[in-house]
């Protein structure tokens, strides 16, 4: 048996957070918003029907007195250091997943406090004190413990699946810090696919999870049968992986201590590369000019990247250094910053997957790195000559594809879930050159689509550029009249520049097994798509 777990959940500390930095009453509705939808709200305001993933509209036409903001992940960090503090100097060895939630060991802190149920309400009573609600739960590893802490339960010794098993699937995926970004996508199909508890899910062979899905499924497997949650590549940290700079002159700003801190970090991160490591606990220490020594753990689910490490230097050094009152704040200027990282794990955790990336990826870290990339270049050429893709309604693949300069509302020309009577179906072409060719008949005369909607004659080759192919096979064409009401050709009304007419489509395999969508217009073909 693994060793029991702490959990300290905090419910809705971003509401709370937000409540107590603008200094409204515990029975003020807030919502704290990210993207114009709710992340957060408080008791009160759900009393009233406001729930997350809400649109920003639709809760203050629920609750009109609610107060909104915006999600603010420095102010969540630094509101919370005190509570974190105030619990560490009952039991030390506290871990901070994220805002609001706290780990710690249980080892032989049941025992000095009379039974976990006693040192469940110590704790309780801890946090209280600082005039925060909380819940307490206990178990053998960390995931059900933070879902018992949810409930306010203790979880007895090896009943921890027993636990979990009744409880929605939807569960696995309700605590971020303990998942991957996907998570809720495989949430979706396991629902989909008929497993609504995570007992069901449990029930599933290893075998079986690790054939069909991905990694996340397998460590969420392993989450559902309450097994231990780190792999079997968790490893002792190497010699000499400890990072610290000496602050000269002293420091006792955010701004020029966050600065040392993502120094700091990148420095980590070259010492961990070096050691083909990456990191899942870190330890940040600063010492003042007193001699006085705060250190705070954090620990995560997915390896920490350089920009994730620096983010949680920034957040402790805002919790420590903007304290709300002075026996919160450190006892003088903080003379040095020490990067520990107290576990690891094989660098091989740090490599990017095959699935989630771009601009609207899963992958959070690759979306933000491609987003930095993208500015960068649209800085240097132009607003306008940066675009990112929006799906679009349409009947070719290139008109369901809206190109929206970077930046600007993700907003499509047509709605994509609207009715497209004569849309090509699926699969969509890869690439979309849309480049003219000539398709030809047998004798070298140019094919072309009749009033009936037919070939003139049987194609026979393509040209495209300078270079011609013969043709294996064609099918079509398809033609389709749109927008025929117009008021006349390229003008749809209200000044939109829209095409006009009857067109058609074909597709034809090369002689070199490609296969090519054509599009005709006016008497022109030209190559829509190409089938890779």
């Amino acid at each position: 048996m693994s060793d029991r777990v702490f959990g300290v959940w905090c419910p809705d500390w971003p509401a709370v957070a937000a409540a107590a930095e603008m200094d409204l009453s515990p029975d003020r509705p807030v919502a704290v918003l990210r993207s114009g939808r709710v992340i957060a709200c408080s008791a009160a305001a759900r009393a009233v029907g406001v729930r997350r993933e809400m649109r920003k509209r639709d809760a203050q036409a629920r609750c009109p007195q609610l107060t909104v903001t915006d999600a603010d992940e420095g102010r969540d960090a630094r509101l919370f250091e005190p509570v974190a503090a105030a619990v560490a100097e009952l039991i030390p060895m506290v871990e901070v997943l994220r805002p609001g939630l706290l780990v710690l060991p249980a080892r032989g802190v049941a025992r000095y406090f009379g039974g976990e149920e006693a040192a469940a309400e110590k704790l309780t009573d801890v946090v209280s004190a600082c005039g925060i609600e909380s819940q307490v739960g206990i178990a053998d590893e960390l995931f059900t413990a933070i879902i018992a802490a949810r409930h306010g339960k203790v979880v007895p010794p090896g009943e921890g699946a027993e636990f979990l098993a009744p409880l929605r699937i939807s569960q696995l995926a309700v605590e971020p810090s303990m998942c991957a970004d996907d998570r809720p996508a495989l949430v979706d199909l396991l629902w989909r696919m008929g497993l609504r508890t995570i007992g069901a899910f449990a029930e599933l062979s290893s075998t079986d999870v690790a054939t069909r899905f991905g990694a996340d499924a397998i460590f969420a497997h392993r989450t559902a049968r309450a097994l231990p949650q780190r792999p079997p590549s968790g490893q002792a940290p190497p010699p000499d992986l400890v990072v610290e700079h000496r602050c000269d002159p002293p420091v006792d700003r955010v701004d020029a201590a966050a600065f040392i801190g993502r120094r700091l970090s990148a420095q980590l991160h070259d010492v961990l590369a070096a050691a083909s490591v990456a990191c899942t606990r870190l330890t940040v220490q600063a010492t003042t000019e007193s001699g006085r020594e705060y250190s705070r753990t954090w620990r995560c689910a997915q390896p920490l990247t350089p920009d994730a490490t620096a983010d949680r230097i920034r957040w402790q050094l805002e919790g420590w250094l903007s304290g709300r009152s002075a026996a919160d704040r450190p006892d003088g200027p903080v003379v040095m910053l020490r990067l520990d990282p107290v576990e690891v794990i094989g660098s091989g955790a740090m490599q990017l997957g095959l699935t989630g990336g771009g601009l609207a990826g899963g992958d959070g870290e690759v979306a933000e790195r491609v987003r930095r990339a993208l500015v960068r270049v649209q800085g240097l050429l132009g607003g306008e000559r940066v675009q990112v893709p929006v799906r679009s309604g349409g009947r070719g693949p290139g008109q369901q594809i809206t190109l929206v300069p970077l930046g600007d509302e993700l907003v499509a020309q047509a709605d994509p879930d609207a009715p497209w009577p004569g849309q090509l179906p699926g699969p969509s072409p890869s690439v979309l050159p849309m480049a003219p060719v000539t398709l030809l008949d047998a004798e070298d005369s140019p094919v072309q689509v009749t009033a009936r909607g037919s070939f003139s004659a049987d194609p026979a080759s393509l040209t495209w550029g300078r270079r011609s192919w013969s043709l294996s096979w064609w099918a079509g064409p398809w033609a389709t009249d749109e927008r025929w009401w117009a008021a006349g050709p390229g003008d749809g009304g209200g000044g939109v520049d829209v095409h006009v007419g009857t067109y058609a489509r074909a597709q034809v395999l090369l002689e070199d097994s490609r296969a090519l969508l054509l599009h005709y217009q006016d008497g022109q073909w030209t190559v829509e798509g190409v089938y890779e």
